[in-house]
C-alpha cells in the first residue's frame, strides 16, 4: 500500500510530465501549423513573425502549459527529494514525448526510439525502489 506521501509524490511527478507533454506537442502542432518563422519574417517583418506565433491558438495552449508546468514542477520539487524528482519527469516527458509524437503530431517513430523509450522506462522503474 502506497503512504499518502508516496502518492502525493508520483501525482505531482506524473502531472508535471503531463503538462511537459501537452505543451511540447502544442507548441510543435503550432509551429508546424505557422511553417517556417524565416519565410514569415522575410514577407511580414520580425513584428509579423512574433505576431504569427502569438496568435497561433495551439502555439499560446502550449505555452501556458509549459508556464504551469513550471510552477507545478516547483511544487513537486517541494515535496520529492531531487534525485528522484527531476529523472522521473525527465524520463516520464521523454516516454510520453515518443507516444504523443506518434499519436497526435503523427511522427515516424523508428524501432530504436521505442527502444531507447523502454530503457528510460526501466530506468524509472530503478528509481521507484
Amino acid at each position: 500500500m502506497l503512504s499518502t506521501q508516496t502518492l502525493h509524490v508520483w501525482s505531482s511527478i506524473t502531472f508535471v510530465s503531463a503538462l511537459a507533454v501537452a505543451g511540447e506537442v502544442l507548441i510543435a502542432a503550432g509551429m508546424r501549423q505557422l511553417g517556417d518563422l524565416d519565410d514569415i519574417r522575410a514577407h511580414s517583418g520580425l513584428l509579423g513573425a512574433i505576431r504569427a506565433v502569438l496568435t497561433n491558438g495551439k502555439f499560446v495552449i502550449g505555452a501556458l502549459c509549459m508556464a504551469v508546468n513550471f510552477f507545478a514542477m516547483l511544487f513537486a520539487l517541494s515535496i520529492a527529494d531531487l534525485s528522484l524528482a527531476a529523472p522521473a519527469i525527465a524520463s516520464f516527458t521523454y516516454i510520453g514525448n515518443a507516444f504523443a509524437a506518434k499519436i497526435f503530431l503523427r511522427e515516424k517513430v523508428d524501432h530504436r526510439r521505442w527502444l531507447a523509450t523502454g530503457f528510460v522506462a526501466v530506468g524509472v522503474a530503478l528509481l521507484a525502489r
